[in-house]
């Protein structure tokens, strides 16, 4: 079978996955990278009495799976399996306990687990509220969230492995003390930015909420009751900062553990960073998709799903999935004993979108949910008989006799089977075909690349449609890009209209009934962002957490279009007035003219971007003029905006503001990816620059106040910053969503599946 990949798959594929050599060289071809991994994953068949021909025809068809993108293992197996490091697993649950032993001890295993390339999910709902006495020391509590601020800190200190940056799951229970303060905490974007955060929610607050009742706020030390709080008013906060950036998430708790196959070990606390895998402390997840786009086969004239290849795919994955947790090298000893006592796995699928436009079956439709209902519970049955099969061979899982499934005429090998994770990377490699369940982002959009020319991006299943059915031209792609959507393009067929809508488009509560549809048939839980548009309120969000409840879904993550943009947008719009008021009293600056002959100097900065190359030129009087930046490649947005800087530095330096406050603007401003440069922490671009700026003053002028300048490394710009790595940009016709700028490829960063995604490299952040 010859490798198709596409553009970006491969682009990927040599950013984070392929074998580099000591100098960055890569030294291994994605064909060799899927034989990597098939080998590696079928050599754990040794441990079960299989000879060598039967490991090859194990490795050969993990190996097709792969190649043929038919299913995909999540990032850390794609990466390590095969290697010296050899963790395989992306989903994590620590328990934090009410002493500072057992904070730090889960500090120290956050910080392994994100430097092997894993994600962590925390409770903190067993730490003492906020300013409970301590009796060892006669003080008091700082209470769970003035310790996620040191678990964040410590995360954004960690990189993972190089090639995946830490991410993190707060949860804290509905009926905690300090309940408020969490809701809150992460609603100026300054804190926490390495947590997605969810609440907890019983069924007896949801029960309470119908009459709008009180209910018990609980000591999680003594266990008892030491306030009141109505439900309406809390929820009501809960609605309000979600909808005003999608933070907290919510997740019914009592429902998980109905779930939860072995309640003798425990009860079910939290989940992995985006909330779809349920996890026990000390538990660890590895999951997989497969993608049902590329399932996709026409019968008598018809597209259908190919339904006996997708039973032997689901089949050979749970296989797969099994013989991770077998040649995994777990990050801490209690992980691997607690992991292999239960040995969870979390299948699901990808594509699902575009599976559903191919067949022209539009998401927003019975029969969309219909299919759904077919195809998840297809997955599960067959993922059953696989590992009814495989614990007929090797055993059930160990935990077995006190779990759910005791006494049952047929053991399992796995307590879990299916998740419906995000896939954002791995769906670029398989495609590029659209993210776990989520519907088309968008049809067409614009690309910048050098230059400043716009390249048109086009939906591939839509571009396949469009030359099928004849309407397909370059002006007309660039006439949707211009747009944004296909919806009143007259030289589009009313039928296509239907089936390619994209996220926006749908109204939530769709996005809804497919997440209930999904849950239905999925033993962990499914990864889902509830789209709304910006100018939904806050009544509308009420609506949809109270649908997802009565639909049976674990939980529910929602964004409103451009909602965390707003904050800075909201800051400006304060103070309109008094800004207008400003603008008449104070006379108009021209900058000077440029000279037609100028001279100065380039100053190499190197930046966790790349190497950033700053050139100050000066007047005749020695005094900045004009600045310029480079850096390498960089196009897009990263390149535009480097342009934008100088730009505005060079208008400020022509018009006579002072250098000083020029350097203060730009100091210390933060990036996702912060480097060292001879000695100096290097926040970001901007930071960079300003230290350029510094620098070179310092040398020529001897601005001694800025020479001896001591930067706290926490401190922040106060009147320019925007939330802490996020630079707002406009946002264009064609791509809704966008929060920030990809610090690997400029491109644009979205909000997606609880994560910050690049749809053009696979960077992401949750």
């Amino acid at each position: 079978m010859s490798l198709k990949l596409s553009e970006n798959a491969i682009k990927v594929l040599e950013r984070r996955y392929l074998k580099k050599d000591e100098k960055g060289n890569i030294i291994e071809s994605p064909d060799g990278l899927f034989r990597r991994v098939a080998d590696a994953i079928a050599s754990a068949d040794k441990l079960y009495g299989k000879n060598e021909e039967e490991i090859k025809k194990t490795s050969d068809e993990f190996c097709r799976m792969m190649s043929g993108l038919e299913f995909m293992p999540n990032s850390p197996t794609l990466m390590n399996a095969g290697k010296a490091l050899s963790q395989l697993s992306a989903c994590f649950v620590l328990p934090i306990e009410d002493s500072m032993d057992s904070i730090f001890d889960s500090i120290k295993a956050t910080a392994l687990i994100h430097k092997s390339g894993g994600g962590t999910g925390f409770s903190f709902s067993r730490l003492r509220a906020k300013a409970s006495p301590v009796r060892t020391t006669g003080g008091i509590a700082s209470g769970p969230v003035s310790f996620m601020k040191v678990f964040d800190a410590a995360t954004q200190a960690v990189k993972q492995g190089g090639t995946r940056r830490g991410a993190n799951m707060g949860i804290l229970r509905i009926d905690h003390p300090d309940i408020l303060e969490f809701i809150s905490c992460k609603e100026s974007d300054k804190e926490i930015n390495n947590f997605n955060i969810s609440v907890a929610i019983t069924d007896d607050f949801m029960d309470k909420l119908q009459r709008q009742e009180d209910y018990d706020l609980i000591d999680p030390r003594t266990k008892k009751v030491i306030n009141r709080l109505n439900t309406k008013n809390v929820f009501d906060l809960i609605v309000k900062s979600a909808h005003k950036n999608g933070e907290p998430g919510i997740i019914f708790i009592d429902r998980i553990n109905r779930d939860n196959p072995t309640p003798k070990l425990g009860d079910i606390e939290s989940t992995n960073p985006c909330g779809e895998q349920p996890l026990l402390p000390y538990e660890s997840c590895n999951l997989g998709s497969i993608n049902i786009y590329k399932l996709i086969r026409k019968d008598n004239d018809k597209l259908d799903i190919d339904w006996k290849r997708f039973g032997e795919v689901v089949r050979s994955s749970v296989h797969f999935l099994d013989n991770v947790i077998d040649v995994n090298k777990f990050p801490l000893a209690e992980i691997e004993k607690n992991t292999k006592l239960t040995r969870k796995i979390g299948l699901g699928i990808m594509g699902w979108a575009s599976a559903l436009a191919r067949m022209e079956i539009a998401y927003n439709s019975p029969r969309a949910i219909e299919l759904a209902d077919q195809t998840m519970s297809f997955i599960l049955e067959e993922a059953r008989k696989a590992s009814v099969n495989l614990a007929q061979e090797r055993g059930p899982f160990p935990a077995y006799k006190d779990s759910i499934f005791s006494g049952k005429d047929s053991q399992q090998r796995n307590a879990t089977l299916t998740t419906i994770a995000p896939t954002g990377t791995i769906s670029i490699i398989a495609g590029p075909t659209t993210s776990g369940i989520e519907p088309i982002f968008a049809i067409c959009y614009y690309r910048n690349v050098m230059d400043n020319d716009k390249l048109v991006e086009v939906d591939p299943v839509f571009e396949e449609v469009a030359k099928e059915r004849g309407f397909y031209s370059r002006q007309l792609m660039e006439k949707i890009a211009d747009k944004g959507s296909i919806q009143g393009i007259d030289e589009i067929p009313e039928d296509i209209k239907k089936v390619f809508i994209t996220a926006h488009e749908i109204t939530p509560e769709w996005h809804i009934r497919m997440q209930a549809a999904f849950q239905k048939y999925t033993d962990n839980a499914v990864s889902k962002t509830v789209n709304f548009s910006n100018k939904a309120a806050e009544e509308d969000v009420s609506k949809v957490y109270m649908m997802a409840y009565d639909l049976g879904c674990k939980g529910v993550t929602i964004y409103r279009d451009g909602s965390r943009e707003e904050q800075v947008l909201n800051i400006i719009h304060k103070d309109k007035e008094t800004q207008s008021k400003i603008d008449i009293n104070i006379g108009k600056i021209s900058p000077r003219p440029r000279p037609e002959v100028i001279m100065g100097t380039t100053t190499k900065v190197a930046t966790g971007c790349g190497n950033l190359y700053v050139t100050i030129n000066t007047d005749e009087d020695g005094k900045p003029f004009e600045l310029f930046t480079q850096m390498g490649k960089a196009g897009g947005c990263a390149g535009s905006q480097l342009e934008a800087i100088g730009r505005l530095v060079s208008l400020a330096f022509r018009s006579g503001i002072d250098v000083k406050s020029i350097i203060e603007q730009l100091r210390s401003i933060r990036c996702p990816s912060p480097s060292w440069g001879d000695g100096v922490r290097i926040f970001s671009c901007a930071d960079a620059i300003a230290r350029a700026i510094e620098k070179r003053l310092s040398s020529e002028q001897k601005v001694d106040e800025l020479k001896n300048k001591t930067v706290v490394m926490s401190q922040v710009s106060k009147n320019e910053e925007n939330a802490e790595g996020q630079t707002a940009v406009a946002r264009p016709k064609s791509g809704r969503n966008i929060i920030g700028v990809c610090p690997d490829c400029g491109g644009a960063l979205r909000h997606e599946e609880g994560c910050t995604k690049c749809h053009a490299c696979g960077f992401s952040r949750c």
